[in-house]
């Protein structure tokens, strides 16, 4: 399968790679522990991770995870990924999760990656773009409505936390939207 590459003049959405482990790891906070990864990375962890999204990207599978990058040297700033299919989601749903490290964060970088694989995922057929967030987080929310989601259910996972779908129809065309401008 083609990998993708993905940008909109200010970032860059390229797959994973192997040479991503160690920013990844530099760059781990306590709140992407908290709502993204659950619990603090560890470098066989990241590699594993890693290989395994090569591994979908080669294959085709329903996961598509690409790193932020910025700048002419394309430093990774964070991560994105879609999930094709997931439990909970309906045919032609497209679930979003994203996370930017603390010094890449407040520039509009996460908002500007959740439009770009929007239109991706539309691209490869998905109807529905789904974020799923816990209400706590205040700053995933604002980047979901940034994005021009619309609240939608609550459920919660097969853990019992509590999260709230925010919901964007992918059949809308897209490509004319205003993307937030880079704070210096």
């Amino acid at each position: 399968m083609r990998e993708a590459r993905l940008s909109d003049g200010i970032i860059v959405l390229s797959p994973l790679h192997p040479d991503d482990s160690e920013a990844h790891l530099a760059g781990e906070d306590e709140a992407l522990v908290r709502w993204l990864s659950g619990g603090p990375g560890t470098r066989e962890g990241v590699d594993a991770y890693i290989r395994h999204c090569q591994e979908q990207w080669d294959t085709g599978g329903p996961l598509r995870a690409f790193g932020i990058r910025v700048g002419a040297d394309e430093q990774l700033a964070g991560t994105i990924d879609l999930r094709f299919t997931a439990e909970g989601l309906a045919p032609g749903q497209v679930n979003v999760a994203y996370g930017l490290y603390p010094s890449w964060r407040g520039r509009g970088l996460a908002t500007r990656a959740v439009l770009l694989v929007s239109r991706y995922a539309a691209s490869e057929g998905g109807k529905e773009a789904v974020i799923r967030v816990e209400p706590e987080n205040a700053a995933s929310v604002a980047v979901a409505r940034r994005a021009g989601f619309s609240p939608g259910r609550r459920a919660h996972d097969g853990e019992g936390t509590r999260l709230d779908w925010y919901i964007r129809d992918l059949r809308i065309d897209t490509t004319r939207e205003a993307v937030p401008r880079p704070t210096p």
